[in-house]
């Protein structure tokens, strides 16, 4: 029998507008590809992301594509068969191959697989056309008009094909193969591996039950399990008589995988090979990570509802992280090294999770291979967004293929932990006031409601969850509440939005607006400065380089942004909007300053066993605020109390030292110093109160808790693990003195920065005009007497290194 043949198809592609008749065939950039990048890459459009291009593009998405290949191909042998397979269109495509039309597709996120034994010559021309999405979206509202279409965010018809923007991009509607394309000729193929694994309660064995899916005749597979190259198990099954075959290995003390700081992430190597007459046809292999993943919903002592949190390995997890939107409008030029970096920098950032958002794609197996490496937990939605979808039986039955599909793809990363239906449908139910009887159980019934999407998240998803991959939790929305409103705080999660969004609250409020689990919360800020100057046509030189102008405007998709950066910089910072620098400084001040206050908050609660536990999430910007151990202490006007715990994630138990230090803002002069707490036993994995005390002044009752600072380190064996600055809120009624003495300089090893100073500094921020040099962290507070080293990476002794801080103007 021969072995199976891959033979990639992404060579010669050409493409040209359809609907034009004088359009010539020019060659692709890139492939996979996207129009938009072929269209740049020749000078017919210019860079969308540069100036109001954007603008000036969107007749691509309206008009109609065609790309082609020439290829030759072998003959098929007798008995075997020719199929293509295209991993993803975009997305309204119809395919020929030498003159006959072999496939037609409407759905990006499907696989397609197509035997083309028939058609198949010598030399041959596949021809891709791709309609324009929008336009075929708009058509089928028109031929729905009895659904109640609706959504936020971009036109009704993007629900089902995407791509009409959203409040953090800009509206670009791609077509093309944006997947490969593949010419396979087999007798015999591996149609799939996938494992069904185990580990039971005491973690020291795991059942790892290994399925092959066979397509054509074949009479054995032998599965191979190896770990860092050592082979762990091995068996050969039989298969004459069936299309998928299992078997099941005992693993005595496996190599467990854990979140990141928890432990290691180990990755088992799995392999099928596909035999005949005692040959290998065909070969397939995954890695797979050994874990107990549980989420734990569970009656609260004297609180109402219920608790949702992850056990990883019987560890619960606190799993403060980011939501995740797609890298790049086109995904195709994203590179695996992207992937890995951007997931490196969550790593780095004391992230342990990230969420798969619902509006965006099934990710590359790279993103997904780059948290398996790195111990980083995924929260996979399925991709529904922000809407009131249709469900008409055919789109059904596409939308339960491509739940099916993307599962089977993915399911075997063990950093993905739960998978849930959809991002704020049912938030646009309840807004629209759509009909949702959460007691209502005949699934028939949805269907004729203004709410048919019900049946896709309830009915459909849950089921295809279920049928593959029974061991991973499905939650029917993100939020959700179990049919409960979706902004009740007491079960499932929520989006707290009620900062920046909503009610527009303060942030110092972030530990009365809670929940069980956080999975949106946000502030805005502006990028970096050399952000900005890379989309400014004339870079620094543009006359539209100030803030408020047309073209910054304009990258900010977010409606009512300029009002709500505004309210929350004038609350709480002194600010100006010249020079540029600084008026972007201080919304990255702000920005942090917000969302380290929120996760700091709801992390105090992260308590461990006991009455009213709460165990919360919050999402993160891609920005180090947090230590392995964190000390805090609040002060806001006009308290007078000063409340100190510390957070304790590891897995073990520490005695530390709490020391206190205050200093007068304006002065600058040292007003406290004391061990507060000797010998604090910090339980491991939660958060602890340590002590209260009244904030440090030389004289009460004359307003001087407005002017002082605050540090607090934790110490162990005399050396200092953790350390929290805390001042006076708002920040803008601080009279910040400038220091005579900010001195940043690098080790002589060039690999970390040592920043001091004279008096209270808020908010130091590193800048290099090299983009080579990284720093490890960044906006830290520095108080007198002490020397805060920051790692840096790509420094030499030519690198200059220029601060910018709150109040240097």
């Amino acid at each position: 029998m021969t072995p199976r043949v891959v033979i990639p198809l992404d060579k010669n592609w050409e493409f040209r507008q359809a609907d034009k008749d004088d359009s010539k065939f020019l060659p692709v950039s890139q492939f996979p590809t996207n129009v938009h990048l072929d269209l740049q890459h020749h000078g017919l459009i210019p860079d969308a992301y540069i100036g109001k291009n954007e603008l000036a593009v969107q007749w691509v998405g309206e008009a109609q594509w065609t790309y082609r290949t020439t290829f030759a191909a072998q003959a098929v042998p007798e008995g075997a068969q020719a199929v293509i397979a295209f991993d993803g269109l975009d997305t309204f495509a119809t395919v020929v191959l030498n003159g006959t039309t072999i496939l037609e597709v409407d759905n990006m996120f499907l696989p397609e697989r197509v035997n083309v034994t028939s058609v198949l010559k010598e030399q041959n021309e596949l021809v891709i056309t791709f309609d324009s999405a929008y336009l075929r979206g708009c058509k089928r509202v028109e031929e729905h008009p009895n659904h109640k279409w609706g959504c936020w965010n971009g036109d009704v018809s993007r629900c089902r094909t995407e791509g009409t923007g959203w409040d953090w991009g800009p509206t670009l509607l791609t077509c093309g193969p944006w997947r490969p394309v593949n010419l396979e000729i087999y007798e015999s193929r591996l149609a799939d591996l996938y494992t069904d694994t185990v580990v039971d309660k005491s973690l020291s064995r795991a059942t790892v039950k290994l399925t092959a899916a066979v397509e054509g005749k074949a009479e054995k597979v032998r599965f191979d399990i190896s770990l860092d190259g050592e082979q762990v198990a091995t068996e050969t099954a039989d298969v004459s008589s069936a299309d998928t075959v299992t078997v099941s290995f005992l693993i005595d003390s496996p190599a467990l995988w854990y979140p990141i700081r928890y432990g290691k992430q180990p990755l088992y190597d799995i392999k099928a090979t596909l035999l005949a007459s005692n040959e290998e046809v065909d070969t397939l292999s995954k890695r797979i990570g050994l874990r107990r993943a549980e989420l734990i919903q569970r009656p609260l002592q004297e609180q109402p509802g219920t608790s949702f949190f992850f056990e990883v390995n019987n560890i619960p997890i606190y799993c403060g992280g980011s939501d995740w939107i797609p890298a790049d409008n086109f995904i195709p030029r994203i590179s695996r090294q992207r992937y890995f970096d951007w997931i490196k920098l969550v790593a780095e950032g004391n992230q342990f999770m990230i969420r798969i958002w619902g509006g965006g794609i099934y990710e590359e197996q790279a993103f997904y291979d780059a948290c398996d490496e790195l111990g980083i937990l995924v929260w996979q939605d399925f991709m529904f967004g922000c809407g009131n979808y249709p469900a008409w039986p055919a789109l059904l039955e596409s939308i339960d293929r491509e739940a099916r599909e993307n599962v089977k793809l993915l399911r075997h990363h063990p950093s993905i932990v739960i998978w849930a239906g959809n991002n704020e449908d049912y938030q646009y139910q309840e807004s629209e006031g759509l009909t949702y009887d959460y007691e209502n159980k005949d699934a028939e019934s949805w269907l004729k409601t203004d709410f048919p999407a019900r049946y896709i998240y309830e009915k459909i998803l849950a089921k295809a969850c279920a049928d593959l991959i029974p061991n991973t939790f499905y939650h029917p929305g993100s939020p959700w509440g179990a049919g409960l409103n979706t902004r009740d705080a007491t079960v499932g999660d929520i989006h707290q939005w009620n900062v920046w969004h909503g009610t527009q609250e303060k942030w110092q409020n972030f530990d009365k607006l809670v929940g069980r689990f956080v999975s949106e919360f946000g502030m805005e800020a502006f990028p970096s400065v050399k952000t900005i100057d890379s989309y400014l046509p004339l870079g620094k030189d543009d006359p539209d380089r100030y803030p408020q102008s047309s073209t910054v405007d304009f990258h900010n998709k977010a409606e009512g942004h300029e009002r709500r950066i505004a309210l929350y910089l004038v609350e709480n910072l002194r600010y100006a909007p010249d020079p540029l620098e600084q008026f972007v400084y201080s919304t990255q001040l702000m920005q942090a300053e917000c969302l380290a206050s929120a996760y700091r908050l709801w992390k105090r609660e992260w308590r461990g066993p006991g009455p009213g536990v709460l165990r919360r999430r919050a999402r993160l910007a891609n920005q180090r605020l947090l230590a392995r151990h964190e000390l805090e202490h609040r002060g806001l006007l006009p308290a007078s109390q000063t409340g100190m715990w510390g957070s304790n994630l590891t897995l073990e138990d520490l005695t530390v030292d709490c020391v206190l230090k205050a200093w007068d803002v304006v002065s600058g002069e040292e007003t406290f110093s004391e061990t507060v707490a000797p010998a604090k036993l910090l339980p491991e994995n939660r958060s602890t109160e340590i002590t209260a005390l009244d904030v440090p002044v030389r004289e009460k009752d004359v307003d001087e808790e407005a002017r002082i600072v605050v540090a607090a380190y934790l110490v162990k064996d005399g050396k200092q693990i953790a350390r929290y600055v805390n001042w006076p809120e708002p920040l803008k009624y601080v009279h910040l003195q400038k220091p005579k003495a900010l001195k940043t300089q690098l080790t002589a090893d060039f690999s970390a920065v040592e920043i001091s100073a004279d008096v209270p500094v808020k908010g130091v921020a590193l800048e290099c005009e090299d983009d080579e040099v990284k720093f490890d962290d960044n906006l830290v507070d520095v108080v007198p007497g002490e020397v805060v080293s920051i790692g840096v990476r790509g420094a030499s002794k030519d690198t200059k290194i220029e601060t910018r801080y709150m109040g240097m103007l």
